[in-house]
């Protein structure tokens, strides 16, 4: 398995030299025995640490986990060593709900671990590995300094790990129909499917993003471009302490309806109500055109979030005026704070 993540020592010629994710695989390939251009053998060997501290990641929800519906019960993804106690960054929602967590190496081994946080606000997780992995960490990158067209290296770990050249096309707030908003995002082509954990890194080889979420369109401006968003690790530095000590971080406790919508030109529809949820409860249905929270007029998702949040305590009383069958009518709804409502992982 190790030789299908092998970095190739033309990648990290390619990227070294700064030429963009469209010429690299035309980039010239050496052998291993080669000598590489002067100047170029520190940032190989920092993109090969960077690619080995990325492994697979496998874990079991459990049983009554409410995720299981859109999450389903077995997932698999990537996670980054960050630190030398075993400590590695994920996607919080490969580990969300997770009675079972397995780090894989690039030899295949497979290693016990428990979840250390899955930080809602921000979409990251964290595990850690109960046995001495033997890994070095990476270092991390300010994924705020890069800039739009910079190549980049994004790796997967796992059974299947792979390694290839990206360019970032764009850098911009995100707003996900699931009641997720984040600044900063960084959007990447082309794409990966393997994008779940998987390690953002620039040609230093300093971690920048980890995989979320494949997206049709990745560019902010000009032609349709399908590529991955990635969430920052700019977020991670302001929280870490909290999700170290706590298992989240006080953003994440929050008011949540269980709506997933889409942005019209005179409100949000909804597309789907999720089971169980203060949404469903007061009767909230698919089709209906949200127009208004609390009397205000609610714009587009990232507003609309925000008011949530923000307007009081997670769990209140919010009256949404909606748009169904051509009459208007003021539905209340009692949002409850979402991490109240998930299966605590084991581990937390």
């Amino acid at each position: 398995m190790a030789s299908s993540r092998t970095l190739a020592v033309g990648m990290a010629l390619a990227l070294a030299l700064g030429l963009s994710a469209g010429t690299v695989s035309a980039a010239p390939a050496l052998h291993v025995d080669d000598a590489p251009p002067s100047g170029v053998t520190q940032q190989r060997l920092a993109l090969k640490r960077a690619s080995d501290a990325v492994l697979g990641l496998l874990s079991t929800a459990t049983e009554d986990a409410s995720s299981i519906d859109t999450l389903g019960e077995q997932r698999s993804g990537s996670g980054v060593v960050i630190g030398n106690d075993g400590l590695v960054l994920t996607i919080g929602y490969l580990i969300l709900e997770a009675e079972d967590v397995e780090l894989v190496l690039d030899s295949g081994k497979r290693m016990p671990a428990r979840v250390v946080a899955y930080d809602l606000a921000s979409g990251f997780g964290l595990v850690q590995a109960l046995v001495p992995l033997g890994v070095e960490p990476v270092q991390f990158g300010q994924a705020q300094a890069v800039a739009e067209g910079e190549p980049l290296l994004v790796v997967s770990g796992g059974d299947e790990g792979a390694l290839s050249a990206a360019q970032l096309v764009s850098r911009r707030s995100y707003s996900g129909y699931w009641e997720y908003h984040i600044d900063g995002a960084l959007f990447t082509s082309p794409p990966r499917t393997d994008h779940s954990g998987a390690g953002l890194f620039n040609a230093r080889g300093e971690l920048i993003g980890i995989g979320s979420l494949l997206v049709p369109d990745a560019q902010s401006n000009g032609p349709r471009r399908a590529g991955n968003m990635f969430v920052p690790v700019d977020l991670l530095s302001p929280i870490f302490t909290e999700l170290r000590e706590h298992g989240l971080s006080r953003a994440s406790m929050r008011a949540w309806l269980g709506v997933n919508c889409v942005e019209q030109d005179d409100g949000l529809r909804v597309l789907r109500v999720s089971r169980d949820s203060p949404a469903e409860t007061a009767g909230v249905q698919p089709g209906d055109l949200i127009r208004r929270l609390d009397g205000t007029p609610v714009g587009g998702l990232e507003s609309f979030y925000k008011m949530l949040w923000n307007g009081g305590s997670a769990e209140r009383d919010i009256a949404l005026e909606v748009l169904r069958d051509g009459h208007t009518q003021t539905v209340p709804v009692h949002s409850v704070d979402r991490m109240r409502t998930f299966t605590r992982a084991r581990g937390i």
